[in-house]
């Protein structure tokens, strides 16, 4: 058998033992509790479109997202961001951050390598100032 198909091979069985850690492949949405009060229903619908899939209880699983080691690292990024901020869970003073609007606003959320596989989640500069705008007003966050 020549290298190449060695390795091909090799792969195969690799990505196919991967599958075996049961890390990531359970995937659950918890009860949404109570969302912040927002100023605008257009704070609203880009929180949910740039947000959610990260930072709530209403995560949408791609396909992708049960495949190891991707799966690995989608369940990480959702953990993270849940335990970080979570818009579903707003009953919860822990998960009011100070940052948030900063983040929006300085570019640094939604991550750049998230956006590839979720374009709808990519903010123009005003959606931007006006996602930063509402989620002050929304949180009560003072300017900044």
């Amino acid at each position: 058998m020549p290298l190449l198909g060695k390795i091909v091979i090799g792969l195969i069985l690799t990505g196919a033992v991967l599958q075996l850690v049961p890390f990531g492949h359970e995937h659950s949405n918890p009860t949404v509790i109570q969302e912040p009060k927002w100023d605008s229903p257009q704070t609203r619908d880009l929180v949910k479109r740039a947000c959610y899939n990260c930072h709530s209880n209403e995560t949408t699983w791609p396909w992708y997202s049960s495949i190891a080691p991707v799966s690995w690292l989608t369940q990480r990024d959702v953990n993270q961001g849940r335990a970080h901020l979570n818009f579903s869970e707003w009953n919860d003073p822990m998960n009011q951050p100070d940052d948030v609007v900063q983040q929006v606003a300085g570019g640094n959320m939604p991550p750049w390598f998230y956006l590839p596989m979720h374009p709808e989640a990519k903010l123009t500069k005003d959606e931007r100032a006006a996602l930063a705008r509402g989620l002050q007003k929304s949180l009560n966050t003072p300017a900044k």
